[in-house]
């Protein structure tokens, strides 16, 4: 669903592009309180992660109205940013393909050609699978960039720590920080926001959240392959590069209470397993996990997410309250029957482009207004807690599971490196086992 919404959105702008094109001057651009290095008024993006995400994202950053070029990119694999730099340059229309601004000195490759992209950049999209975001934030702000990311912004208790700590660091800076769970930049789940603070629905005691889908690509294994390069390319099926996907997308749907109820649950306890997706090339992550989360106030959400084929699928969030109801994918807020209002869906706007709109416009003015940091990590340990507790059967609580160091990462980032998880003799990985996996005593 989000990937036909997305898809959708991004042909609709091109064909709005074109009318635009003629009548849309790029902004003056404000180099005040050291914000860029730049001499011109040129925005410079480099995209770390070059897989359709990356793409993509880079794509709606050279489609804001601003005076944005890409000038370099950065993937593990070459064959991935090939396809990347091939598809943003076969833009019919030339909005895009005429702010590609990457040369072969500006293309790098392996685990650390995020270090020699970031330099040359003034804005950092960080795009690769979410087990590497931590390390590619801390050194993007130690550089003094601004930054986009996607969710989740890490797969670990000890990743979610670094993230916070670098947070403080951008603050300090004055740079600005958007994180990828758009629902914050469509205009629906705005007006729906204003009017829960508003008090509209009262009280808020509990939600139903939801990413219920056949699930999404496998990559096969291939002869030849290291270990590390296989499970980098089959990457969603490995906690330290995925975090499972109630980490890498239901984290958006949990996120939307949080973002109305304003906190975070404090506990989480559920359940979960491997029911249909019990192949080798699913690596150790489950089929489908229901977890019961807990507010400090006592008011519960209600988690469920699953990737088996052929189930009801839903992608969507309903909101109580003491004086009424907000169902997110209708856009409207119902009480005892009664609608007290309703969003005309047909005017909604794009979110994956809103987000890299607004973030540019702040840029481009040298304006410090975004810091969606604290929220992604938050949301991100969220969806780890759950993980946690469907895997376990235990209750996993906030603070413990911050402050646990808990991290999933290998030694060391090279492709004759070991994983932190490995195949037995039939080529089947260890799978948590809820009752006998445990994380605290």
């Amino acid at each position: 669903m989000e990937k036909e919404n997305q898809n959708r959105s991004r042909r609709d702008f091109m064909k709005q592009s074109t009318l635009l094109a003629g009548g849309i001057m790029a902004m003056p651009f404000v180099s005040n309180a050291g914000y860029f290095n730049s001499v011109d008024d040129t925005i410079k993006v480099a995209v770390i992660g070059c897989g359709g995400r990356g793409t993509g994202a880079a794509w709606q950053a050279l489609s804001t109205k601003y005076n944005v070029k890409l000038v370099a990119m950065a993937d593990a694999f070459r064959d991935r940013l090939d396809s990347s730099y091939a598809a943003l340059t076969k833009d019919e229309e030339g909005d895009v393909k005429s702010k590609v601004a990457v040369t072969e000195e500006t293309k790098f490759v392996g685990f650390d050609a995020y270090k020699k992209a970031i330099p040359l950049a003034d804005v950092i999209i960080l795009t690769t699978p979410p087990g590497f975001r931590p390390i590619h934030f801390e050194e993007a702000v130690r550089q003094g960039k601004h930054v986009f990311m996607e969710k989740p912004v890490a797969t670990d208790p000890a990743g979610v720590k670094k993230v916070l700590e670098v947070a403080d660091i951008a603050r300090k800076k004055k740079l600005n920080v958007v994180v990828g769970l758009q629902r914050h930049y469509q205009t629906s789940y705005r007006e729906l926001y204003k009017r829960v603070k508003d008090g509209m629905i009262g009280d808020i005691t509990s939600a139903q959240v939801y990413w219920n889908s056949d699930g999404v690509w496998v990559n096969p294994r291939k002869p030849g392959q290291t270990e590390m390069e296989y499970q980098m390319r089959n990457w969603y099926y490995f906690n330290w590069l995925c975090g499972d996907h109630i980490c890498e997308q239901h984290i958006h749907n949990m996120d939307v209470m949080h973002w109305f109820k304003g906190a975070y649950p404090v506990k989480a306890q559920g359940m979960g397993g491997r029911q249909m997706r019990t192949g080798r090339e699913y690596g150790e992550i489950f089929d489908h996990h229901f977890v019961e989360y807990t507010f400090a106030d006592g008011s519960v959400m209600n988690s469920q997410c699953r990737h088996i084929k052929g189930t009801y699928s839903v992608v969507d969030e309903t909101i109580v309250g003491t004086k009424g109801v907000v169902r997110c994918g209708p856009a409207e807020i119902i009480s005892k029957g009664k609608t007290l209002y309703k969003f005309d869906k047909a005017t909604d706007n794009n979110p994956y482009q809103a987000e890299h709109d607004e973030l540019f416009e702040a840029i481009s003015k040298g304006q410090y207004k975004f810091d969606d940091t604290e929220n992604g990590a938050k949301s991100t340990l969220v969806a780890i807690m759950g993980r946690m507790a469907t895997y376990s059967g235990q209750i996993i609580d906030f603070d413990t599971t911050l402050n646990s160091g808990i991290s999933l990462q290998p030694e060391r980032y090279a492709f004759d490196a070991n994983p932190p998880v490995l195949p037995d003799e039939n080529g089947f990985y260890p799978i948590a086992q809820p009752g006998v996996t445990r994380y605290f005593s």
